[in-house]
């Protein structure tokens, strides 16, 4: 593999952290994150596993250390076991990391697999632990289905971070509960404020619940001590004393976390966006099946130079930040 420079934004920050969508299908429909009704991307306009791969590979040639596997749901894909086992070869070997978030529907099946490759870590998407709730959330969606998987993830040897939305109204009553069971399951928890993406059935700004504010409460219920612990990403993190669990932060709107920010993300038709809350954006797949694997060290560069500063999220807009979905972007 041909090393090329470090990937350096305009702002003098190193881009060191990859985050790929390898599908905008999803089998479930959180209400904060989809629409009901939605229309995916024909098989011809998405990238193929291959085209995946090469595209990935040339970013851990510039620097990129951490991957980051997406959706949608990835394990929806087809034979997504291939890339992830293809990718994981660089474990060790460029890269320090080869992760995954899921909703944990496939788990049970795909745990194995993953920690085979090479995998030791992945985040799991769990709004709620109780089932009603769980399946107005997702629409359709078993929380006990989900809670097996995690349980056939840990037990495989991945270590589980739960990522849970802060939801106004529908779940903040059971942000203490979910720590305490992730306490007792030996868990991670990650708690996200909603972001301003995509349009949907309901208006976020009724959902929207400012962290400070939980974590506030939290702090009455749990002892939580400040961690150094970084994961790569946009969290700040606490442990909960006496445990092994950490509480993550992302907060992207009462706590901007913008100016350490080493994360582009690769959509699931080859378009690589420079931050999630911009359009700025370059076409990696017409430059690969244009020019091939030779053309993309320039349009590397040239996404460099447009990466701003900071996001515009703005909860109170009366349109989202940008039109596209997060499951188009990738989590």
């Amino acid at each position: 593999m041909d090393i090329g420079p470090a990937l350096i934004d305009r702002h003098g920050r190193t881009i060191s952290y990859l985050r790929i969508s390898v599908t905008d299908r999803c089998d479930l429909r959180c209400r904060y994150c989809m629409a009901e009704q939605m229309t995916f991307l024909p098989k011809a306009a998405v990238l193929s596993l291959e085209e995946i791969a090469i595209i990935a590979e040339r970013f851990i040639a510039r620097g990129i250390t951490k991957i980051r596997l997406s959706g949608g749901e990835p394990l929806v894909r087809r034979d997504v076991g291939q890339l992830v086992k293809r990718l994981g070869l660089h474990v060790g070997a460029g890269l320090d990391e080869l992760t995954m978030t899921t909703n944990g529907n496939a788990l049970t099946e795909h745990a194995p697999a993953l920690v085979a490759a090479g995998m030791r870590r992945i985040n799991v998407s769990l709004d709620s632990l109780d089932p009603d709730t769980f399946r107005y959330i997702t629409r359709h969606g078993d929380v006990a289905r989900v809670i097996g998987g995690i349980r056939a993830a840990r037990d495989a040897g991945l270590a589980v971070k739960i990522n849970m939305v802060a939801l106004k109204g529908l779940n903040e009553q059971e942000i203490s509960p979910m720590l305490r069971w992730c306490v007792e399951e030996g868990l991670d928890l990650t708690l996200i404020e909603t972001m301003p993406l995509g349009q949907i059935d309901e208006d976020r700004t009724d959902r929207f619940l400012p962290l400070t504010a939980v974590f506030d409460d939290l702090s009455s219920n749990f002892a939580l001590m400040r961690d150094t612990y970084r994961s790569g990403g946009p969290a700040r993190y606490w442990r909960v004393a006496g445990t092994e669990t950490k509480l993550g932060l992302i907060s992207p709107l009462t706590g901007n976390f913008c100016d350490t920010c080493n994360r582009v993300r690769l959509t699931t038709e080859g378009v690589l966006y420079t931050c999630l809350g911009h359009d700025d954006q370059v076409d990696l797949k017409a430059i690969l099946r244009g020019e091939g694997v030779g053309g993309l060290d320039a349009a590397l560069d040239a996404a460099m130079l447009t990466k701003p500063a900071r996001h515009d999220f703005d909860i109170s807009a009366t349109a989202p930040a940008v039109a596209r979905h997060m499951s188009v972007t990738g989590g």
